[in-house]
This record gives C-alpha cells, structure tokens and sequence, in this order.
C-alpha cells in the first residue's frame, strides 16, 4: 500500500505542473488522477489478497497462474504510469482487474470457467527464463476433442506501442478482423503470443513463443507436428527472425510484411559488433533455410511502411514487401530459381512460396488470403516431415539444427556455415558437403552404413546418433563432446546470448577494492533490472551473493556484478577466467587498465558449471531503445573493459573483443 501512496503523490504532483509542448506526431501519455491510481492500486490489493489465500490452499497451479496475471497487469501499470498510454488504458486496467477478481472468486469456490471453456480465453505461464507470469491468448474451437492430436497456430502480433498486459488481455476479447489475422477454420487451436511487448521477438520474446507453446501443449492435445507460425508487419518481422533460424520446428510459416535488419550490410562496425550482427541482422543471408520449412511470404505491393534497409538505387520503396522480394531474390542465388506466375511465384526446389496482393497497401488481399490458407491447410495436414535432403546455413551454434543434423562447433563463428545433407531411402548412405563446420551431430542413424563427407568416406556403425569431428582436412568418427572448451550450442556467446536461457543476476554484499568501479558495476545492474523490467515485462531473478547456493549455478546462466573484493563469487571464479583482475590492475591479453577507473564485463563458461555461462557486470549490452524494435545490436562481444563514468549507466568502451572457438582471447 505504501507504494501505492507514494505513487498517488507523485502523480498529483505530475498533474500540477505546467503541461509540456505536445509533439504533433505523438501527444504525450495521459497521466492518471490519483483517485485512478488509487482505485487501480486498490483492486490489486484485493486480489493479490485472494491469491496468496489460494495460494495457502494449493490452488491448481495452472488456474492460479491464469489468475496472477490480472494481478501483475495492473501491478507493472502502477509501477510504470507511462504505460497506461491513454485514457482508454485506465479503463481497460479497471475491468482487467475486476475481471481478475472475477476469476480469483470462481477458483475460490472451484468453478473456474474458463478452465476448459470453447472460444477465446486469457491463460498464463511462469517463465523459466526469469521467473515471471507472462500471458497469451488462446481460441478452442466448438470441434476441439482431447482425444485427439490437433493442429496449433501460432500468432505473432503487429507493433501496437500501446501494448501491455492489460490491454493485450483487454483487447484480446475483441480481435482484429482484419484479413491479416483472419485464417480458414481448419479445426486448429490458435496461441496469440503476447511476445513480451514490441520487440519482433528477439530475446525474452524469443523465449516466450516457445515457452507459450510448451504451456499450451501441457495443458491441451497438441500435435507437435502440426504447429503453424504466422505472422504480420513486426509479427512478421519476428517470423522471419524464428523460422529461418528454427527450421525444423514448425510445419509451415506464414511471413506477412516485417522489416528486416540493415545495420550488418552497412558495415563499419569494430569486429566485436560487427561478427554479432551476422546472427540477427542479415536475415537476408539466412534464406537458405527456406529449403527446410514451407514459408508462405506475402504482402501488399502498395505498401508504405518502412522496409528497414534503403531501396535499390533507382527503384521506389516497396515498404515491408521489400523483406520477402529479398529472400526470394537470396534463394535464386542460392540456386532455386523462382517460377509461376506475376504476384505468385514458388522458389522451385524448395516449398516455399512468394505472394503480393495487388492494390493493396501494408494488408493482404482475399486471393492472396485465399492461396496462403490453402497453403497452410496442405502443410498442416502433411506435418512435419523429416526430409532425405537438408540444406541449412548458419553464423552461431546459438541456431545450429535443422531436422536431423546439428551443427555443434564451427571453424570460426559469425562467418557463413553450412551443411547440404543427403541420405539415400534406407538411410544407411550419406552425402555431406560443409563449410565452415568442424565438428556435427547426425540422427535418426540406427541403419547408417556409409558416409561420405566433403570427398572423404567413412564406415560407420548403426546408432541413435553419431558425432563426426574434423581435425585439419580429415574427418572422423568422435565421441559426443571434445575435450577441451568449445564455443558450441548456447556456450558461445556473446554476452547477450546468456539471457536466452534462464538466468539469476547476483548483487555484491561485500567491501568492494574500489569504490567508483563498484558504483559503476551497481549503475548497470539497477539499469538492466529497470529496463528488462519496463520493456520485458519481468523483474529479473535476483540474489545477494551470500544467498546464492551451488544448486543455482548448476541451474542458471549466473550474472555477477561487482569486482573480488564486494562479490564473493568473483573472487572464487576470477583465476579460472581469461583476465587477471588485482585491486590495482586489470590485464587483458597484453592490455592493463586500472582497475579504479575501468570495469571488466564478459561471458564465459561456468567454472562451476560448465554447461551454462557466467557472465560478469552485464545484463543485456542492446541499447534501451532497441528493446522495443524490430532488432537490437549486441555491443559488447565476449570481452568488454569499460570506463567508470559517474553517473553513467552505460560507460564507453576502453576495449572489447570476441574470444576465438577454443573461449581464448585473439592474438
């Protein structure tokens, strides 16, 4: 209640102030009366009331969690007033709440209607990523049978700056029926993925469309062969993020519009941004893997939105078409021609088509509409299938598998990687061609006989799985992991890549070596936490270091903040780490700094836990700005030593680099 008070006078205060200039473009969010605060505040006692008390009597987990949603929409609007956006938002917070309220009632008295309720319905998970609840909506049709496997849809929205918890919930019983939401009823159960708000899901918005399809397939018969991502505009912007670097994880996507990324092919970046931006920035380069999922790209050709990347010299601005004009001019290079028809073209060799609906701006038209749910139904119906021929590319064993290959260590990360992969009917011969990879996984196996890799041929014997590892220009048979550290699936950083597993961020408790160092390491922890917060919707998982116990690192990817002196987990990992850090110096390779003036950040494997990272005075290293945009630039790379700046939350870089595959530092 004290926060709630404190917040009533500092809205009071704000509404007594001379209202500042409005920006034509963007009047400014409403402020609310404290009398609406105070109301809100209110309704979130009251139900946070009720839900420890279903808590105390071990209310159904699942039904509990469908309920601290409406509790936590109405919390974080109260903690970040700005996101009530407009008049319409403190409505909506109202009768979110009392919809809460409403709920938290019927699982009192165990009838929890919408428990297994046909139609549209909000549910909720508790993210293994940071601990949060986090919501999605979900439509069951009159059809569903439990009996039976059924076919998921899975939604990613467009930009909606207004967009947070309450308004997704509110706005969610009143969908948009526009044709680019609108798909022919197949039988299908249809996820809406709230995405963490505006971030064309990267990061934690990555993590949550799977974590949503996870809780979805708990809770209802899904078939995991039949799930569909569809997306539009930054929901498209997403889907091409998520089926190109997950291939073999859904049965067909459906890619409306979306920009795509410019800053990789505009250059001049130092090697430590510059490699990163491989990964999520040149989508363009990872069309390839449109051999391996069924994509339908579409939009209109009088589109007029931004396309991310400048037009071609002499050519007008195709908005957000420009993104699959592109791809499919990448995979005619990539040697799969387009043939068909003007406005409806398939890159022949692939099962992936390219449709433009005429007359119409940043929208689809009903033809098209018409040819992408035919689309959808043939490969809903078809389900994955494992092919005989897989062509995959990748930049990071972060995005390294496609069906049954896995790409585990590369010759140097952030360069194009690949594998064209070909197994004959009985699957006991293989034809493997690589670039660029150096040690590789192949399943599904168990009547192998013969593989011939890049001209050289080896007799294998049958197994679930078998592991090939090169060694100069000679290839072998391995064993499932080399000895040694490698940079290989989620152990490669950079520093961002730790916060798409779940992670604990560690505060100092002890007599820190230097003051203003120290300060500096607590600025960027207080600004990681309050911004993943506002912009991620989570407050992080967060310990003292006196708390944290083995069982934690075995656990999390841990981030540690302070220096040997005040963090008592740096100083028991710090001579196991690629730096030496005195109270006086900081080396590097063959640079010093003084510690004093200067703050160390890096990932690494855990000493203590090899499979998962440690990471050191960072969260994520992406620009405030680009938590909620269709990318986000990792800036640090592996290795950062940065200045202290008092005041700063976001020193300048002193040095930066990215370690090589073996997690050393470059000569």
């Amino acid at each position: 209640m004290r926060k709630i008070l404190v917040l009533i006078a500092f809205v009071s205060t704000l509404s007594a102030q001379p209202a500042a200039k409005k920006k034509a473009a963007a009047p400014p969010p409403i402020v609310p009366k404290a009398e609406e605060v105070a109301a809100i505040g209110g309704k979130v006692e009251e139900l946070n009331k009720m839900l420890r008390a279903l808590a105390a009597d071990k209310a159904n987990a699942d039904l509990l969690t469908d309920v601290q949603v409406y509790a936590k929409a109405g919390r974080f609007l109260l903690e970040f007033p700005q996101t009530f956006f407009t008049q319409q938002g403190i409505q909506q917070a109202m009768d979110v709440l009392d919809e809460g309220l409403a709920r938290a009632r019927q699982l009192r008295n165990n009838a929890p209607t919408w428990a297994n309720a046909k139609g549209r319905n909000i549910h909720a998970y508790r993210s293994a990523l940071d601990g949060s609840v986090q919501p999605y909506g979900l439509t069951i049709p009159e059809s569903y049978d439990p009996a039976k496997p059924n076919r998921l849809y899975v939604w990613l929205h467009g930009r909606d700056q207004t967009l947070t918890e309450a308004s997704f919930i509110a706005k969610f019983a009143k969908p948009n029926k526009g044709l680019t939401y609108a798909a022919a009823d197949v039988g299908q159960i249809v996820l809406d993925c709230y995405g963490r708000w505006n971030n064309a899901n990267h990061w934690a918005g990555e993590v949550d469309i799977f974590e949503a399809i996870a809780d979805v397939s708990r809770r209802y018969n899904i078939d995991k062969n039949r799930i569909i991502l569809r997306g539009f505009s930054l929901g498209g912007a997403g889907a091409w993020h998520v089926a190109l670097h997950y291939p073999d994880r859904f049965a067909a996507a459906e890619i409306g519009a979306g920009t795509y990324p410019r800053r990789a092919s505009i250059g001049g970046f130092p090697p430590y941004q510059q490699g990163p931006l491989n990964i999520w920035e040149n989508i363009i380069d990872w069309s390839l893997n449109a051999f391996n999922i069924p994509i339908a790209a579409h939009d209109g050709d009088s589109d007029s939105g931004a396309s991310g990347i400048p037009p071609e010299i002499g050519k007008p601005n195709r908005g957000q078409l420009e993104s699959s004009l592109r791809v499919r001019a990448q995979l005619e290079k990539e040697g799969f021609p387009s043939e068909g028809e003007t406005n409806n073209w398939r890159a022949k060799g692939t099962p992936s088509i390219f449709l433009i609906s005429e007359n119409t701006g940043h929208s689809i038209s009903p033809l098209v509409r018409q040819r992408v749910d035919v689309f959808l139904k043939e490969y809903g119906d078809r389900g994955i299938v494992s092919p005989d021929e897989i062509r995959f590319v990748t930049y990071t064993t972060r995005y390294n598998r496609a069906h049954w290959i896995s790409l585990n260590n590369l010759a140097k990360h952030y360069e194009r990687s690949g594998i064209i992969a070909k197994r004959d009917a009985a699957k006991s011969n293989y034809d493997l061609t690589t670039n660029n990879v150096t040690r590789l996984t192949l399943r599904e196996t168990n009547s192998a006989k013969e593989i011939r890799i890049d001209g050289q041929t080896l007799r294998v014997k049958p197994a679930a799985e078998i592991h090939l590892a090169r060694k100069g220009s000679t290839w072998r048979v391995s064993s499932p992991k080399l000895p040694g550290l490698q940079k290989s699936h989620a152990l490669q950083g950079p520093i961002d890549d730790a916060f798409l597993n779940p992670f604990l961020l560690v505060r100092p408790t002890g007599e820190p070596w230097n003051k203003e160092s120290h300060e500096q390491a607590l600025r960027m922890l207080a600004r990681f936490q309050r911004v993943y917060a506002r912009y991620y919707r989570s407050h992080p998982r967060t310990k003292d270091d006196k708390d944290v116990t083995p069982e934690d690192f075995a656990k999390y990817n841990v981030a540690l903040f302070g220096d040997p002196g005040s963090n008592k987990w740096i100083a028991k990992l710090q001579a196991k780490l690629p730096l030496r850090w005195t109270r006086d110096a900081i080396t590097a390779g063959t640079q010093t700094f003084s510690a004093a003036a200067h703050v160390p950040a890096l990932i690494y494997p855990n000493p203590l836990s090899p499979a998962r990272y440690v990471v050191i005075n960072s969260g994520l290293t992406i620009d405030e700005r680009e938590y909620h945009s269709d990318y986000s630039m990792p800036k640090l790379g592996d290795l950062a030593i940065l200045k202290v700046q008092a005041g700063s939350e976001t020193p300048d870089i002193a040095f930066a680099t990215l370690f090589d595959e073996q997690w050393r530092l470059p000569k």
